[in-house]
């Protein structure tokens, strides 16, 4: 990159900086924060180059650097991240600084004025350094805490910045001094004279002094202000401040034990959501469907309110009321709703049908429907469908394929197909067909069935983590000390955290694999050459022979399909590996994956229940 920019081997110090030269590049800069800087920089750095000034050139580029990179003020240990990432490059982060580049920076520190110039140079200064100078971190805090608290500046790269000076401080402890507490009185100040023509910013300064454990001193005054601003934008019919300011005074008095604001606010809380599910049907374009995700947000606010408060404010005949209101708006959405449709298929009555199985019934009547929405995949179909397929359609296989991962591995390739070629469920080309088919179906149930039946569930029961145990425990399916990990996978499933569900149940289900093979006589490990024992991944589980005489054709194909197949969701392999991100845990695979092992477990638990119900039939049996 460097030969790009300016010769290899040129060498700059103090003495080749120009500080009035900077100092007019940064005068003539946008004062849009860091990303002005950057540009202003990188474009001197582009004309030092052209009037063949190469030190002045590697200055300004190293200076368009640093001020390139994005602050993640959540993150101690790598603060800075590149502001673009492409397949083959990215921009710079602090890694790619030299010693000799941290050095300098180090050197020309005094002699900036700028403050984000300041702070970002003295924060690398800190944070790159062999040998951890404490000024460095002082400068930083107190040039990000130069940066002003007002709107436009805290949207542009101010909250990053006062996040940056806070965690600094907090991180050198005693070496900060009082900054800690001048700056919590600096948030104080700029809190108490936030008008509501600031929209956001009280909230977004409450929420920096919660984040840092400031404002103790006048958390009550604080709840007070952010109830007050709440009341006077909903006054304005500003629904979505009103609710967020509402929210957020909720949390404050809470903090200063005044239990009864905080569900007073709470409630005007859910009474917002209300007023805006209201104020979408009076329109002259009214949206039912939109008011009823607003009916359901505020009951949702509602049952945080704990049981024993609720009589006396007479909270549960208002979710009563608006439990009839979400039904109501469900009934009028429906003439808003167009087709929906997926190569021509219209899931519309695919939809109905899923919730009328699951409406209506006990909690587990209505689970048992859920579980059985689908019988999932049939391998020996979707293969002969791939072949008719391929076979339809000989060009679109005719040239090999190449398959690549998230973050852009090639994980699998295919051959092309000759036409004289027998085809089989072996052949790469059909299995490849066939978990592109997988994938398509999976997304097919999971809109069409498994995520409208559940609103339902959420809807008509309160179906409880202990619940999901209750049902695990009882499963024969499940391993033996197992139960408590899959309950709370499948709980925080129903909950629609996927993220934890699949971080739970993924590795349990390589170990129900592994149990049962185990029983059933398999040998899931192998010895290396040392002696030492270990235990066969998923991956290699799936193959053994074993696995289709316990699990059968098609569940071993989903599993493989769902958690170990490169050519499909892969998802305890890339969990495994931390290649899983939260929207791919959140994806259709993710919710089918989540499904199809709850379908699993509860039907082996009812079919035990129910043998243990029937009395055993003797009659007519061979001696």
């Amino acid at each position: 990159m460097a030969n790009e920019r300016y010769p290899a081997d040129t060498t700059i110090d103090k003495s080749d900086f120009d500080k009035e030269h900077c100092q007019r590049i940064l005068d003539d800069s946008t004062g849009d924060g860091y990303t002005s800087i950057y540009d202003a920089f990188s474009k001197a750095a582009r004309k030092s180059l052209d009037d063949g000034n190469p030190k002045q050139a590697k200055i300004y580029w190293l200076l368009s650097d640093a001020c390139s990179m994005m602050l993640s003020s959540d993150n101690k240990n790598e603060p800075f991240k590149p502001f673009a990432v492409f397949h083959d490059r990215r921009s710079a982060i602090a890694d790619d600084f030299s010693a000799e580049d941290i050095s300098f920076f180090s050197e020309i520190i005094t002699e900036v004025t700028d403050v984000r110039l300041k702070a970002r140079l003295a924060d690398l200064a800190w944070l790159k350094a062999s040998k951890k100078d404490l000024s460095n971190a002082l400068v930083a805090i107190d040039a990000y805490r130069q940066i002003p608290l007002d709107t436009e500046t805290w949207v542009r790269d101010g909250r990053e910045c006062w996040y940056r000076a806070l965690s600094l401080a907090a991180m050198i402890r005693t070496g900060a001094g009082n900054r800690i507490q001048e700056m919590e009185r600096d948030i104080q100040q700029a809190f108490d004279s936030s008008k509501e023509s600031d929209g956001y910013l009280a909230l977004w300064l409450a929420d920096l002094m919660a984040n840092f454990g400031l404002g103790k001193s006048n958390a009550g005054d604080i709840a007070g202000k952010l109830e007050s601003l709440a009341r006077t934008f909903e006054g304005d019919g500003d629904l979505h401040r009103a609710r967020d300011y509402f929210e957020n005074s909720s949390k404050w008095y809470e903090s200063v034990g005044d239990k009864t604001k905080s569900i007073e606010m709470t409630i005007c809380h859910a009474e917002a959501f209300v007023k805006e599910a209201l104020a979408r049907t009076a329109t002259e374009q009214p949206s039912n469907m939109v008011a009823a995700s607003f009916y359901e947000k505020a009951i949702q606010i509602l049952r945080t309110i704990p049981k024993t408060d609720r009589p006396a404010l007479k909270v549960d005949e208002r979710i009563a009321e608006l439990h009839k209101s979400l039904n109501e708006a469900g009934q009028l959405s429906l003439n808003e709703m167009g087709v929906i449709s997926s190569d021509g298929i219209d899931i519309t009555q695919i939809v109905e049908a899923a919730k009328t199985a699951v409406s209506e019934k006990t909690p587990i009547d209505a689970l048992k429907a859920f579980a059985n929405l689908s019988q999932g995949m049939r391998i020996s179909e979707m293969q002969d469908s791939a072949i008719k397929q391929l076979k339809q359609h000989p060009l679109s296989s005719l040239f090999g394929g190449t398959y690549m991962s998230r973050d852009g591995r090639v994980i699998a390739k295919t051959n092309g197909i000759n036409f004289d070629e027998t085809l089989d469920g072996n052949h790469p080309n059909v299995q490849a067909s066939v978990m592109q088919n997988h994938g398509i179906h999976l997304t097919l149930i999971v809109q069409g069935n498994v995520l409208p039946a559940l609103e339902i569930l959420h809807l008509e029961h309160r179906i409880r983590e202990v619940d999901f145990f209750s049902i695990v425990k009882q499963s024969p399916i499940v391993p033996p000390g197992r139960e408590v990990l899959f309950a709370k996978g499948l709980y925080s499933g129903y909950d629609h955290d996927y993220v934890t569900a699949l971080h739970l149940l993924s590795p349990q289900i390589e170990n129900l694999v592994r149990y049962h093979l185990k029983n059933a006589g398999a040998k899931t490990s192998t010895i290396d050459s040392c002696g030492i024992e270990n235990e066969n991944g998923l991956s290699t589980l799936v193959s053994l022979p074993e696995m289709k005489a316990v699990f059968g054709d098609d569940l071993t194909f989903e599993i493989k399909a769902l958690f170990c197949d490169p050519l499909g969701a892969n998802l305890r392999n890339e969990l495994a590996h931390g290649l899983i991100d939260h929207n791919a845990c959140n994806s259709f695979h993710g919710v089918y994956a989540w499904w199809l092992i709850l379908k699993l477990v509860f039907n082996t638990f009812w079919n035990a229940a129910r043998q243990e119900r029937e009395p055993e039939n003797t009659e007519g049996e061979a001696e």
